[in-house]
């Protein structure tokens, strides 16, 4: 048989069995979702033996099915991320847990993570830096006037620093102010006309002129939402304070409503984030209008606009 034929024969083999992984692909997430919701690994984690840890006494512990428990630690072993071993002289098995089991353990929000995790926080940096070159240069357009008069502006939440250093590019006069916390600040971007500054949104933000914070509320529910957005508040100039926020605003539809098929398929989008968020944080969500409204009077502003630039996000000027 020619070689051709075989590379052929071969790809169209690998190809029937690749096809199988797309079909049922979300089963991958569903049972790792599963082992989550049951804190399977905080059972077997916490379990008063030193021994793994039999069906029985894991179905016990997070109040499951034996027979269903049993086809999704045999399908989660398979994929590695739970052990099963022998036990009882090998009359018996157990499950142990794995380091990537030990992931999965609710002990800390995404943040926290990251900050242990080198890794995690880089690939964290990079998706925000690669949002931020596509969205940021739509956010100068649209509030092109916004920055007039403004000398000072902190990014709260500013990773590595990719939105103001196209800030100060477009508005060169303003001194611009990469805020996150430590961890993140120690690998940001050294930047002319920028200082970098460390701290926690949650204690203060920096004195300045105009505050931007791109899709960083998104990650936290109402009652945190409010404490950063104050904290931003009270960090702007009384008089020509604003805070810029570049967050995703979800359509609350209307009977009879005509939508174009952009702003559908960006409706789309704006729901599947909330989705990841659900999925991702604890109490993150994206927002209609009327949830912004009422952490930005619970926060305490004045008043507020709400700019589209044609993309997922919008950005909502909240002023002091």
């Amino acid at each position: 048989m020619e070689k051709s034929k075989r590379n052929l024969l071969y790809e169209e083999a690998k190809a029937s069995l690749d096809i199988w992984r797309y079909v049922f692909g979300f089963a991958d997430i569903a049972a790792a979702k599963c082992a989550i919701d049951l804190k399977i690994p905080e059972a077997i984690e916490n379990h008063p033996s030193s021994l793994p840890v039999t069906l029985a006494e894991l179905s016990v512990a997070v109040s499951a099915s034996p027979s269903h428990l049993h086809r999704i630690m045999r399908f989660l072993v398979h994929q590695g991320i739970f052990k099963q071993v022998p036990i009882k002289d090998g009359l018996a098995t157990g499950y142990t847990n794995t380091p990537l089991s030990r992931l999965m353990m609710i002990t800390k929000h995404v943040w926290a993570l990251a900050e242990d995790n080198p890794c995690l926080s880089h690939m964290i940096n990079e998706a925000m830096a690669c949002d931020t070159r596509r969205v940021v240069p739509r956010v100068a357009r649209a509030c092109h006037d916004l920055f007039e008069g403004v000398a000072t502006v902190v990014d709260v939440g500013g990773c590595t620093g990719e939105t103001m250093g196209i800030l100060v590019k477009e508005f060169p006069w303003i001194k611009g102010f990469i805020f996150d916390v430590p961890h993140v600040i120690q690998v940001a971007q050294v930047l002319d006309g920028v200082e970098n500054v460390g701290g926690d949104m949650f204690d203060s933000v920096p004195k300045c002129d105009a505050v931007l914070i791109k899709w960083v509320l998104h990650d936290w529910g109402d009652k945190d939402c409010i404490r950063i957005l104050k904290n931003c508040k009270e960090a702007v100039s009384p008089n020509i304070g604003k805070v810029l926020i570049v967050e995703s605003v979800i359509r609350e539809k209307k009977k009879a409503m005509i939508v174009e098929d952009r702003d559908e398929k960006l409706e789309h989008v704006r729901l599947m984030l909330d989705m990841v968020m659900m999925a991702h944080t604890t109490t993150g969500k994206e927002r209609t209008l009327k949830e912004w409204d009422f952490v930005l009077n619970e926060a305490g502003f004045a008043r507020y606009e709400v700019r589209d630039i044609d993309d997922v996000q919008c950005v909502i000027i909240a002023y002091r």
